[in-house]
């Protein structure tokens, strides 16, 4: 089984499993219809295949492969042992992950296509999939220019890219954990509540929360909020400028950055 054959496996999977998940332990009430915005997001998520996605992990683990083959990046200059590469290349890429997504929040240009990832007005497993095809390039690009200066392995970026698709779904999706259980999960990964604050038409809650995976960037850099203005079922998700289903359909997704939009601070 090749790399991307065993991407698509544990995409599918997770997919399947936090849908199935949604339906039984639904933890926020919808506003719009759910096979609409399915088909939205699925449709959004074409494009950035036939744009990126057909070769993102492929040009990921093939750019660790072309690190190794020539000695590049940090790690290549240590002689550690394969679990302290691993560990080294999952945390600092996570880190540098939440990095990029504060920078898209913050720096204007890069919210005119972020946006269309808060655009949703629920939010579920197939949010964590909508993203405008120029996101999706910028965030290959940024990748890349990692994994030539961090010089890992292509099985821990494999790992990390694994990690990665899975928890975006993961933390995405409608499901209602037991309180005890996201609390707990809380103290190591982003939990979906933790994430739906972050999808909040608030201001000071969109610009928290921004870690995909691990929770602790969060925490230690001042943007984690623990409970929002309104209790979880009542979070308005989205952003106020976009509140119609019809201003954020397919066609409209595409184009609206390129729209006069609103900032997000």
């Amino acid at each position: 089984m090749d790399v991307n054959q065993i991407r698509l496996t544990i995409f599918f999977g997770v997919f399947i499993l936090m849908l199935a998940l949604e339906w039984f332990f639904r933890r926020h009430p919808l506003v719009d219809s759910k096979p609409r915005r399915l088909g939205i997001n699925l449709g959004l998520t074409g494009v950035d295949i036939i744009v990126a996605r057909l070769v993102f992990g492929t040009a990921a683990v093939g750019v660790a492969q072309f690190t190794q083959e020539r000695g590049w990046g940090a790690l290549n200059y240590w002689d550690l042992p394969s679990g302290v590469e691993l560990l080294i290349t999952v945390v600092f890429l996570d880190f540098m992950i939440y990095i990029q997504h504060v920078v898209t929040h913050m720096i204007p240009f890069f919210w005119r296509f972020h946006i269309v990832h808060h655009s949703d007005l629920d939010l579920d497993v197939s949010s964590g999939l909508r993203f405008h095809p120029v996101e999706i390039l910028g965030s290959l690009l940024y990748k890349v220019g990692l994994i030539l200066a961090l010089g890992p392995t292509p099985f821990a970026v494999l790992v990390f890219e694994i990690i990665l698709n899975g928890m975006a779904m993961f933390s995405h999706s409608n499901v209602a954990l037991p309180l005890w259980l996201d609390r707990a999960l809380r103290y190591v990964i982003v939990t979906p509540d933790m994430h739906r604050i972050h999808h909040s038409v608030e201001v000071n809650e969109t610009n928290s929360n921004y870690g995909f995976n691990l929770s602790i960037w969060d925490r230690m850099l001042g943007t984690y909020i623990h409970d929002p203005k309104k209790p979880q079922p009542e979070i308005v998700i989205g952003v106020d400028a976009f509140r119609k289903p019809e201003e954020v359909g397919f066609v409209n997704l595409l184009i609206i950055p390129f729209r006069k939009i609103p900032r997000p601070f």
